[in-house]
Formats: C-alpha cells, structure tokens, sequence
C-alpha cells in the first residue's frame, strides 16, 4: 500500500483488519489478514485543525480474474460519514475517490469495510493541503464537499493533468477519456482550441495554467455534454472554469448563457469573459454555490443573439454535498480510550477509529441514535489494571458494564447517574472501599456482581 501526503508532517497509523487484502503496487499478490471484517486507517493530522485538505483513495484490484476471485464491493467512510462504495467492475481500472474536508479535529479516520462481495483492499491514500482560500463554503461546518468530476476540456490528450503542473496535485481528466456515460451528447460544432500563452489564475481556486491553455468552443452557437454523477440526485458545489485565450477582433464578443440546467439565479446571468475577467488570458471562475443536480447531468452553453463568437469552456468542478455524519459521543469515548490505555497493549485496545461507526468495536455495543452512544462494555478477563476512570458517571446511556477478571483498584466511582444499567459484573478483580448507597437507587439495575474484591463495611440497607 502507498501512502503518500502533501508538504505538511503526517503521522499515518495502521489499525486493527478484518479480512482486508492490501495491494501495494495494485496489482500485486494478494496479501491476506484472515479471521478479520474490515480495515481501519487513522490519518494524524499535527495542529492543522479547520485547515482545508483534500483527502484521496484510489483502488486498482489488479489482474487476479473472476476465476480466482470476486470482485469487490464494500463502503469507504470518512470518520462516521459514509464516504462511498466502492464497486470493482474492472481490474486492470484505477477507482479514485476524492473528498474535500475541512479537517473538523486534529486527525480523521478512513475506514473501509462491509463488504458485500469479496474483501475490502485499498491502493493509495493521499492527504493535499489546500491554499486557504479554496472551496470555502457556507456548510463546511456540516458538510465535507465529495468529488464528483473535475474536467480538464481541450486536453492534448488523454492523460490527466496533477503535480506538477498542479501544485495542490488535483486530477484533473481530460475531456478524451472517452467512457460509457462520460461526456457523450457533444454539440456539433465543437472544435479543440488551445494557447501557449501564461493564464493568470490568480483567483480562489487556482485551476493549473495548463489545464487554462486549452477550452472547448461551440462554433455553430452551442456547448453542450451529458455525464453521469455518482451519488446523485444531490446537492452541489459546481465551478466553472473560463478564460479568453483567444485574440477577439475590435469587433469581436463571447457572450453565453448558461441554459441547461436551467436556474434562474445563474441562467439569466451573460458571461462575458474578457469583461468579467478584466482581461484576456485572465481567469474567470463563477461558483454555483447549491445547486441540486439529477444523477444523469446534462449542461449547455449557448451564446446570446449579439456575440460574434461561440461559448468556452476550459473545466469544471462539482462536488456533492455530503452531510458529516456524528461520531459516538466524546464523553463515552473518553472512557473507552482509558480502559485501552490501562491495559498491556493487546490487540483488542487496537480496533481505532470510532467504537461505534460504521463497525463497532467488538467489546462495545452501541445505540442507534444520533449521535451514537455506548450501551455496554464487554471487558471481563482483559488484564485491565488499575481505578475504574472516574469519567464512567458520565455515560448515562450505559445498560451493561462487564470488567470482571481483571485487575482494578480503589473505590467504586460514582455511578449515580447511569441510570439505565441493567447488569454490572466487577467480580474477581481488587477493588476496595465501602459500597456506595446509590447502587439501591439505580431503579433498572437487576444483576450486581462484585464477589471477590476487598470490599468493607455494611452492606446498605436498601439493596
């Protein structure tokens, strides 16, 4: 597997694997974890919080063949959100996901698991630092921005332009990479234009220079292209991408509209990209903030009555709006990451990621409310040393608690407010002091078990 990070210092960690198969050089042999479900990797993000990334995962099964095994399909997620599935139907084919995120914390996770067919795998995974001014938005407290195409038009040819022609190493693919769904209904007319002259890109998103030298024009009046947008029906954040590369004539204009699909908020508005550029080879970049795109996207350009000229087009970007999903609740994690920390480091304190989505750790289980939250803890006989964290009094979703056989200490904490516990095993462990009167109090608690521990004192009345 190949990680690969932009200019800032990353720490990567690799997490607990259920049935993965890693592929190194994506078409390598297999390599196999067995007796596991699903494959946790922890990206480390170092004092970079709320600074924009994007975040990529590229998938190539290889040449193993449909004799030797099924391909793939299983769910990518980011934290809690559902990223995207990832569905193998070409092996030689390079998948690549893209999510653009304002990093909520110092570090994210990037789980694959749940399969359905075959075993999850994964081929890169790459973290690009974003310059601060690019794809803000209104939601990015909410939403990450999902990639859905990024379109170089006019390409030379059929390779895509990254780093380093693009310093923040977006793929941009070029508008010849012919395939099923992509790009069809061209509008007669179309014809491939292209400069060597510099672009000034000096804008929010800063598209390359070379991925501006080239545009599309509809000749006869018309720009016009279907492509079918994983995910969709959705939201979106669109951008499109235009420059004036060619030298107009005094009595020469490109003036277009926008007419499919149509918006009256965009649709009415002339483009004029010398004029709304302040300049030839200069660009201009006008963002469709939320926009709510079908699954299959048709769009044109069609120039209005007094240009002389026919619409551009040099790129564009959508991306779906994808709602961040909640994590499990701090307070219950904080007691789990305890726990872990007071044992010997065994492979169950290893699992990573959040103890609740998409998979939840084998020794909790978890609510199915928003956000998650911890109903039981199942560590009997996991060698855990030491007092019981103090911070369990606030995990009030609590019903089951089982750390018996193992090796704790000191009083019992206070747990007067974990109102829902049904069932508490701490026998067999070394736990001292009184036993606090509260347990009487807790009105659903029906099995306590604290036998062999060095308990003292009177038993309270109302037990």
């Amino acid at each position: 597997m190949d990680f690969r990070h932009g200019y800032d210092e990353l720490q990567w960690k690799i997490c607990t694997s259920r049935e993965p198969k890693w592929r190194p050089d994506a078409v390598s042999k297999t390599q196999r974890f067995p007796h596991r479900q699903h494959q946790e990797i922890l990206l480390y993000f170092e004092h970079k919080r709320r600074r924009r990334y994007i975040v990529r995962a590229t998938f190539q099964y290889g040449n193993l063949g449909s004799d030797q095994d099924t391909y793939p399909k299983f769910q990518l997620y980011l934290d809690a959100t559902q990223w995207s599935t990832v569905s193998v139907l070409d092996g030689l084919r390079v998948y690549v996901k893209e999510m653009i995120i304002r990093a909520p914390s110092n570090s994210i996770d990037v789980c694959i698991c749940c399969a359905t067919t075959g075993s999850p795998f994964i081929s890169t995974l790459e973290l690009r630092p974003l310059n601060l001014s690019m794809y803000a938005t209104d939601f990015e407290d909410n939403f990450f921005l999902k990639v859905a195409a990024r379109i170089n038009f006019g390409a030379p040819s059929k390779d895509d332009i990254r780093y380093p022609d693009d310093p923040y190493d977006r793929i941009w693919e070029s508008d010849l990479d012919k395939r099923q769904n992509f790009l069809v209904g061209e509008a007669p007319g179309t014809v491939r234009i292209s400069t060597l002259k510099n672009v000034d890109i000096r804008t929010r998103e800063y598209p390359p220079v070379k991925v501006m030298q080239t545009a599309v024009v509809g000749t006869q009046g018309i720009l016009s292209y279907r492509l079918n947008l994983e995910d969709f029906p959705a939201n979106a954040r669109a951008y499109a991408y235009f420059a004036e590369i060619q030298d107009l004539g005094a009595n020469e204009s490109r003036k277009f509209k926008l007419q499919q699909p149509y918006n009256p908020d965009y649709s009415n508005a002339v483009v004029n990209i010398a004029e709304n550029a302040n300049g030839s080879f200069t660009l201009y970049e006008p963002s469709y903030m939320n926009v709510t795109f079908d699954f299959v996207l048709s769009f044109r350009f069609v120039k209005t009555r007094d240009s002389t000229q026919g619409p551009l087009l040099s790129a564009i970007e959508i991306s779906k709006y994808q709602k961040i999903a909640a994590k499990t609740e701090r307070q219950d994690v904080t007691v789990l990451e305890a726990l872990c920390f007071m044992s010997d480091g065994s492979g169950w304190t290893n699992e990573g990621g959040d103890p609740c989505i998409p998979v939840n750790w084998e020794w909790v289980t978890c609510s199915s409310s928003t956000p998650p939250r911890i109903t039981k803890i199942a560590l009997s006989g996991k060698n855990i040393k030491g007092e019981i964290p103090s911070e369990l009094k606030n995990m009030d979703a609590l019903t089951e608690l089982w750390l018996d056989g193992n090796s704790l200490t000191g009083p019992l904490p206070d747990m007067s407010n974990l109102i829902n516990l049904k069932i508490v095993h701490l026998e067999n462990n070394n736990l001292t002091g009184s036993l606090p009167s509260y347990l009487g109090s807790l009105s659903n608690l029906q099995e306590l078990h604290i036998e062999n521990n060095s308990f003292s004192g009177e038993i309270p009345e109302h037990f």
